[in-house]
């Protein structure tokens, strides 16, 4: 990992972001990659031997409702809102020749 983020390095990650940055842009943006190298510096600090790799902090699990059977709606119920019906279908407007 860099040690400090110059000029080249700035204009290389803007030229991969498709960036056009002027001076001050450049000045911030290396300001705050360097905040951030530092902050990952501190975490490398860390002993984490003992650290299982997670894929998610929290456990996973399925929020679905059951798959259960149930009355559905009889084609009077669904053709009451349709805007066209006749003879018990839906009216649709044609889309193929």
């Amino acid at each position: 990992m860099s040690e400090h983020f110059g000029p080249k390095e700035i204009e290389y990650v803007a030229r991969l972001a498709r960036l056009e940055l002027d001076d001050e842009s450049r000045k911030y943006f290396a300001s705050q990659l360097e905040k951030i190298l530092e902050y990952v510096r501190k975490l490398n600090e860390l002993d984490t031997d003992e650290v299982e790799p997670l894929s998610h902090i929290l456990p996973l699990k399925n929020v679905w409702r059951t798959d259960e059977v149930k009355e559905s709606l009889s084609r009077e119920e669904d053709l009451r809102n349709s805007p066209a019906h006749k003879d018990g279908m839906f009216i649709v407007p044609k889309v193929i020749e």
